[in-house]
């Protein structure tokens, strides 16, 4: 057989592994209940949660905790997922900037003892997508 065969065959077979072992490091949407679940299960997988944010009736972001004096690495708030439960989310960075204006948000981490510690969170604002007007 020749060399360069051989050099094919082995960067393929490289390529086939990295492609295997990235599969299986990507996480899923998930709700609540099912992260829970997972929990219980010993799994501690990182996971996707879509909510929106628990808002009173006159706007403000229910249950949210941000004290950048005290630590500026936590913040907390409640979501709620597509099949409407509500729970805590832990988040050990600074809160996103524009994050009460969010009008759905994808927190992504794995549930401990009925909070969610999130890693990551992305956010989907409404000003980014507003049709406006530009004026000269």
């Amino acid at each position: 057989m020749k060399t360069s065969y051989i050099i094919a065959l082995v960067v393929i077979g490289i390529a086939i592994s990295i492609i295997v072992t990235t599969a299986g490091d990507a996480s899923s949407y998930v709700s609540f209940e099912e992260a829970k679940k997972m929990s219980l299960d010993g799994n501690d997988t990182k996971v996707h949660v879509v909510g929106k944010l628990s808002k009173s009736a006159n706007g403000q972001i229910q249950g949210m905790v941000y004290a950048p004096q005290l630590d500026a690495n936590y913040f907390e708030f409640q979501l709620v997922d597509q099949k409407n439960e509500t729970y805590k989310v832990i988040y050990s960075n600074p809160k996103p900037q524009d994050f009460e204006r969010s009008e759905q948000v994808v927190i992504i981490g794995s549930m401990k003892n009925d909070v969610f510690v999130c890693d990551k969170i992305l956010m989907k604002c409404p000003s980014k997508y507003q049709d406006t007007e530009i004026k000269s």
